[in-house]
């Protein structure tokens, strides 16, 4: 401690201001980084929580002490202890979802509940199991159902059950085929309601999957032709191999609706159903006369000589037959959504040999290679030539892909099952330890070693040693009388030991600037200077009695 604090009181006050500041920024180095080494890992526990729901979590978590850290809507803890708490909030119902499902019935008593509440429970909690179901999809954070039934109230209009979804996807939009699902589940929880009557709304993206159902009934045109075209590319891919061919396909469907109204007769199919039959007959008399004039009107006239007479008979029958015709009726209801017409376009990649030369060499499929490949895609997308559709298969060389930047390879740590930030951590720590040691303790341990070796230069003089024999016939040296030389070097460095004074008589004479040196060890050691004046005072005394 003498030695520490001689050491300070050598030093200036520049010096001693670095070393304050050096230990000081030493120390706190070293108790941050051991502050972050010892600290916990915090990993994420819940995200996405509503207000509600969250903070039930979070005083759970004050309840039970433990650390957790709230970043925005996320809340993290300790990753040691992560796994044990989502099992034990799950037990006690946490995090609880906003919409609650059939317990809500059970709140309900018989006494003092009408039809109307109930009824109004029950819908409330239907579409709370509902929300809940579509949440359970990794697809979506956040579900809300709205169920509009028909009034069970007598003498009222009754309307077919509507409903809608407002869902929070977890990242981007759902799939066509998740909105079609989610479409039938409401449908088949709710009695009378059809899938076209449910509306699934993204809460960033707006209304999804409307368009589907006004182009092509219930499976949108788009959404067909993209079935097709995946069935070709599976199709193809397992005889040219994955990325060596593409497929285009259009589909060309009917957007309107029509009504055809069709009536035939058949008239070789009659069947004689009834017959009517009718005769008549006539019989008529005729006299024969001469002309008619005045001659024949006389008594004596032209009329008198006589005349002639005639007489007919007629009959007719009628036969009336009626038949019955075979008719047929038709009506025809085209609804959108029809095939109009399909083209289908294929480019495939042709075959490419590695020749000896280590050269790629290229080469296009054969004719019959590429037909049959047509009559499988004909047979995948159902090719009808009648109706006009196209289907064009092409073998041509595929552009290579030019490679951007290097190849991602595996590191060295990734290899390695090691804790990248506590390598860190540690790391930095022993510089700072190492820093520590060279730029603190060494100057002063350095500064001990020169203190230790200046005060051995004492002994090594014949100073210390009070018990020194000093020869008869050797007088002291007169240090003012020594020439001043710079040497010292020789004295801190002397460690030799020296037997008598005559050596140490010797050594002072051959040290270079011996009177400064001397000087200042005195003025630094005057108490063992003393001592050793003391000793050789007595030394004389004995000699002399």
């Amino acid at each position: 401690m003498q030695h520490l604090i001689s050491v300070w009181g050598a030093m200036d006050l520049r010096k001693r201001g670095i070393v304050v500041a050096a230990t000081l920024a030493m120390f706190m180095a070293v108790i941050g980084l051991s502050r972050m080494a010892t600290s916990t890992q915090m990993t994420l526990l819940y995200a996405g929580l509503e207000s509600s729901a969250a903070g039930d979590v979070v005083q759970a978590l004050e309840g039970r002490n433990v650390a957790f850290e709230i970043r925005g809507d996320s809340i993290f803890v300790d990753a040691t202890q992560r796994d044990s708490l989502r099992m034990t909030l799950a037990s006690e119902g946490l995090p609880a979802n906003s919409g609650k499902g059939y317990e809500l019935l059970d709140g309900l008593s018989g006494f003092g509940t009408t039809s109307q509440m109930f009824d109004a429970a029950y819908w409330r909690a239907k579409e709370g199991e509902i929300a809940r179901t579509i949440v359970a999809s990794p697809m979506v954070r956040n579900a809300r159902v709205h169920i509009a039934n028909a009034s069970s109230r007598q003498f009222r209009q009754r309307n077919d059950p509507t409903a809608s979804v407002t869902i929070t996807t977890a990242s981007g939009t759902l799939p066509t085929h998740q909105i079609k699902a989610f479409k039938f589940l409401v449908a088949s929880a709710v009695p009378g309601l059809s899938p076209e009557k449910v509306s699934v709304i993204d809460s960033r993206a707006g209304l999804m999957g409307g368009d589907e159902v006004t182009a092509d009934g219930l499976f949108g045109a788009q959404d067909r032709a993209e079935r097709l075209k995946q069935n070709v590319e599976r199709l193809l891919e397992a005889r040219v191999g994955f990325g060596n061919a593409v497929v285009e396909l259009n589909l060309e469907t009917a957007t309107e609706q029509e009504s055809i109204r069709e009536r035939r007769f058949d008239p070789e199919s009659r069947v004689a159903i009834s017959t009517d039959t009718s005769e008549s007959s006539n019989a008529a008399n005729d006299s024969e006369a001469g002309g008619v004039s005045v001659a024949s009107n006389l008594p004596d006239g032209d009329a008198a000589g006589g005349s002639g007479s005639s007489s007919s008979n007629t009959s007719e029958t009628r036969e009336r037959v009626n038949y019955e015709v075979s008719e047929t009726t038709r009506e025809v209801l085209k609804t959108p959504g029809a095939v109009k017409r399909l083209t289908v376009a294929v480019l495939v990649d042709g075959i490419r040999t590695l020749q000896e030369d280590g050269s790629i060499e290229w080469a296009p499929r054969t004719e019959a290679e590429l037909e049959g490949l047509r009559e499988l895609v004909a047979g995948a997308v159902g090719f009808n030539e009648q109706r006009g559709d196209i289907i064009t298969i092409k073998t041509m060389e595929f552009e290579a892909i030019a490679d951007v930047g290097s190849d991602a390879s595996p590191g060295l740590l990734s290899s390695l099952n090691i804790d990248v930030m506590s390598l860190i951590k540690l790391v930095v720590l022993a510089i700072v330890t190492l820093g520590l040691g060279l730029f603190v303790l060494r100057p002063m341990l350095t500064a001990q070693a020169t203190e230790s070796e200046a005060s051995g230069a004492g002994p090594a003089l014949g100073l210390p040693n009070a018990s020194i024999d000093r020869p008869s016939g050797v007088n002291q040296p007169n240090f003012d009388e020594m020439p001043a030389q710079s040497a010292t070097p020789a004295l801190v460095s002397e460690v030799q030991p020296i037997q008598n004074a005559a050596d140490a008589v010797v050594a002072v004479e051959a040290a270079a600037d011996p009177v400064q040196r001397l000087r200042d060890l005195i003025s630094e050691r005057q108490t063992e200077t003393v001592e050793i004046l003391r000793g050789w005072m007595e030394e004389d005394e004995e000699a002399a009695g």
